[in-house]
């Protein structure tokens, strides 16, 4: 009886401390719908819409050197969309491949693969999931990653000026037709 009225205790403790830090998360049980990040300062350099993005540099999974000045010389725009290679990204990627690619001749869609951790399993990852013919960049510092605030299915649109023109997580495709069609 003595060890079960401690046990009790114990988790009712448990519970109290876990609640007692969560303050402030009513909110998120209720979300505003409304954009929470700062205001940009035009002409900024950043990961947000309405900013300058960040250069890169990136190998891809061939081994080759991409840069996106090099991208945007030769494109209207550049769309990343950043994969672990799970079943949600599958998805996503099947819907771009199908629904946007050929839609979009003059723009670049690079897929961003920031878990693998090489060029090599890049490779590989992409083979196996079935997108040999998509230019698939291995971000194996993460510095895609950090300077995109990307993660699973985050999407990026940046317009042939270096502009982001979206970066949000990738939905249902809509959107992201919408913002490759305003491209100037």
């Amino acid at each position: 009886m003595y060890y079960a009225k401690n046990w009790l205790f114990s988790c009712g403790l448990v519970v109290l401390l876990g609640l007692g830090g969560c303050q402030d998360v009513t909110d998120d049980l209720s979300p505003s719908g409304s954009d929470q990040r700062p205001a940009v300062t035009a002409g900024s350099t950043g990961s947000q819409t309405n900013q300058q993005a960040p250069s890169f540099t990136a190998v891809d999974s061939l081994g080759a050197t991409r840069t996106l000045a090099a991208e945007l010389a030769m494109a209207d725009g550049v769309v990343l969309y950043f994969t672990m290679w799970c079943p949600v990204c599958d998805s996503h990627m099947n819907h771009i491949r199908s629904s946007l690619v050929a839609d979009f001749p003059n723009v670049t869609f690079l897929i961003v693969d920031y878990v693998t951790g090489s060029v090599v399993a890049s490779r590989a990852a992409q083979l196996n999931n079935g997108y040999a013919s998509f230019t698939v960049l291995a971000d194996v510092d993460h510095a895609l990653f950090n300077a995109f605030n990307g993660s699973m299915g985050t999407t990026v649109v940046i317009d042939s000026s270096g502009m982001i023109t979206l970066n949000e997580d990738y939905k249902d495709g809509v959107k992201v037709r919408a913002t490759l069609e305003a491209l100037p």
